[in-house]
C-alpha cells in the first residue's frame, strides 16, 4: 500500500501501471461459474462473458488492458468495446488469463472504510455509464457502447487509489465531505500532488488502450460531443450521489439540465424530466 504522496505524475503512473487491479468476489465467482459452464457445455460466447462483468469497472479495465498489451505484442489495433476484447482473447484464452482473480473484499480487509470508499465510486460509475448511454442513445451515436465504457471507466484512476493508496482516498474524501465547496480536483492536488483525471490519461496512454476510449475521458476535449455526452453522464451522477433533493444536487442540477438540453437539443425542463427518468 502506497502511504504518502508520490513525488510525480510519472511516479504516481509507473506505481499504478502495473499494480494488481483486483475485482468485485461477485465478479470473481460469476468468472468461475462460467467457467465451469464453459468447461461441461463448451457454449461460452463473449456476449455472455461481457454482460457478466460489465457491472464491474474494475474487470471491464483489466480486461482491456490485458487485451491492449495482447494487440500491441501483435501490432494490431485494441478492440473498443470490452465485447471486441473478448472476441479479440478468445473465450479460453479469456478464462486462462482470468481464473486467478483477486476480489478486493479481501485485498481491502486491513484498510479501514476503503471497501466502503471504492463501492461508492463504482456504484457512482454505474450510474454515469446509464446517464451517457441514455445520452448517446438519444443522439443517436453509432459509439453509444464506447461512450457507455468511457464513462464506466473515467474515474478508474480513483477506483485504484481506494485499492492502493486508500488512506490517501480517504483523506481525498474526508475534506470534500468536510467543505462542500471544495473540489475535487483541487482535493486530489492538495493531497496527492497530482490530478486523478491526469493520471488516468497518463496510465491509458502507457496501456495504448483504444484512441476512442482515451478521447472520450478527456476532459479537456469537451466540446467534442461524444466527450461531452460521457461528461455530463459523469457530472450527472456525480451531483446525484447522494440523492436528486440534497443542497449540492439542487444547485447543479439547472445547469446540468441546461447542457444536457443543448446537447440533444431539447428544452432544459425536457431535459431534466429525461435525466430523471433515467435514474428509475
Amino acid at each position: 500500500m502506497i502511504q504518502q504522496p508520490l513525488p510525480s505524475l510519472n511516479a504516481w503512473a509507473d506505481a499504478f501501471c502495473d499494480a494488481e487491479i483486483p475485482v468485485l468476489a461477485t465478479t470473481v465467482a460469476d468468472v468461475a461459474q462460467l467457467l465451469a459452464i464453459e468447461e461441461a457445455r463448451g457454449t461460452m460466447d463473449a456476449h455472455t462473458l461481457a454482460e457478466a462483468v460489465a457491472p464491474d469497472p474494475l474487470m471491464t479495465l483489466k480486461v482491456l488492458v490485458h487485451v491492449s498489451r495482447y494487440c500491441t505484442q501483435l501490432s494490431v489495433e485494441p478492440p473498443e468495446t470490452l465485447v471486441g476484447a473478448i472476441v479479440m482473447q478468445g473465450i479460453g484464452p479469456f478464462f486462462a488469463a482470468h481464473t486467478a482473480l483477486r476480489d478486493v473484499e479481501t485485498h481491502l480487509s486491513d484498510a479501514l472504510g476503503a471497501l466502503e470508499g471504492l463501492h461508492r465510486v463504482m456504484t457512482r460509475a454505474r450510474r454515469s455509464a446509464n446517464f451517457a448511454m441514455g445520452f448517446a442513445l438519444k443522439r443517436q451515436d453509432q459509439d453509444a457502447v464506447v461512450i457507455q465504457e468511457a464513462a464506466l471507466l473515467h474515474d478508474f484512476a480513483e477506483m485504484l487509489l481506494w485499492c492502493h493508496a486508500p488512506a490517501l482516498a480517504l483523506d481525498i474524501a474526508q475534506r470534500l465531505h468536510a467543505d462542500h465547496t471544495l473540489r475535487s480536483v483541487e482535493a486530489q492536488r492538495k493531497v496527492l500532488g497530482v490530478q486523478l483525471g491526469d493520471l488516468a490519461q497518463e496510465l491509458m496512454h502507457r496501456w495504448q488502450l483504444p484512441d476512442l476510449l482515451i478521447r472520450c475521458t478527456d476532459d479537456r476535449k469537451a466540446q467534442d460531443p461524444k466527450v461531452r455526452t460521457t461528461m455530463l453522464g459523469v457530472r450527472i451522477a456525480r451531483h446525484t450521489q447522494h440523492g436528486w433533493d440534497v443542497p449540492h444536487a439542487l444547485a447543479a442540477l439547472p445547469d446540468d439540465a441546461a447542457d444536457v438540453g443543448k446537447l440533444l437539443t431539447i428544452s432544459p425542463d425536457a431535459a431534466l424530466r429525461l435525466i430523471q427518468g433515467m435514474d428509475q
